[in-house]
């Protein structure tokens, strides 16, 4: 009999074409899979809590799998061992057991991301944040967060042809922040559709910067036309930080 366990993990998505295993291309799904296989002698296929685009970063992330191994009486020295195993851009934190029916995707309650954006030139975070050059207006770019937080529908920060059935997410909090020559947005919500904080953050920055003001940014939602938003900000600067579930589901 097998059983359904979490596994959080962290990556640096610089080398790896998104989470999703994709045909021809190197993503951290397969790494992971083939890792997990060889480390319990069992063939193991992970579902991830969602999927990250190529070269998006992930603090926290979780997928689930079921598993018969023994090994996973050892959970502590199982964590060692596929760390040992794994590339260095890609960690394993933890693994947990869960209720049979447990989904890390559909059970997460919310998930929270993060975008870093960089006011000087530093070699140290370029993989890591989008670097932009030039005054730009904190304070306009959260009253334009507020103005997010007042409605549901994304379409308008949505990728084209993304095949979801709903376009619908209620945004918990959204806000910037600057510090040590950095801007951080701040984004959580119950879901989130494909490039929805990229766009977000692109569009956000041509308010910043002067480029459109509030209204016509309320307009670009209520348009729900991906057309009418700004260009999406590079997928370096995005980290997924946080997924929240129920204590409930763990064993």
């Amino acid at each position: 009999m097998k059983t359904r366990y979490f596994i959080f993990i962290s990556y640096k998505g610089t080398f790896y074409h998104g989470w999703q295993i994709q045909p021809n291309s190197v993503t951290v799904q397969k790494t992971l899979d083939e890792s997990l296989s060889v480390v319990l002698n069992e063939k193991i296929s992970t579902t991830g809590a969602g999927r990250t685009d190529a070269g998006v970063h992930a603090m926290f992330f979780c997928a689930h799998f079921d598993c018969s191994s023994p090994d996973l009486l050892n959970i502590s020295n199982l964590v060692f061992r596929l760390n040992q195993f794994l590339p260095a851009d890609i960690s394993v934190n933890s693994i947990k057991k869960v209720v049979p029916d447990a989904n890390a995707r559909y059970s997460a309650i919310s998930r929270t991301y993060k975008y870093y954006i960089s006011r000087i030139k530093d070699p140290f975070s370029d993989n890591s944040s989008w670097y932009l050059h030039g005054k730009i207006d904190i304070k306009v770019m959260n009253e334009a967060c507020r103005i997010l937080s007042l409605h549901s529908d994304f379409t308008s920060f949505s990728k084209l042809h993304s095949g979801v059935k709903s376009n619908i997410c209620n945004i918990y909090y959204a806000g910037w922040e600057e510090s040590n020559n950095r801007l951080v947005f701040t984004i959580k919500a119950d879901r989130f559709l494909r490039n929805m904080v990229r766009a977000i953050v692109g569009t956000s920055v041509e308010i910043g910067f002067g480029k459109m003001n509030l209204n016509e940014f309320e307009d670009i939602i209520l348009a729900k036309d991906r057309c009418k938003a700004g260009k999406s900000a590079p997928a370096k600067g995005l980290f997924l930080v946080d997924i929240e579930y129920s204590e409930e589901i763990f064993i």
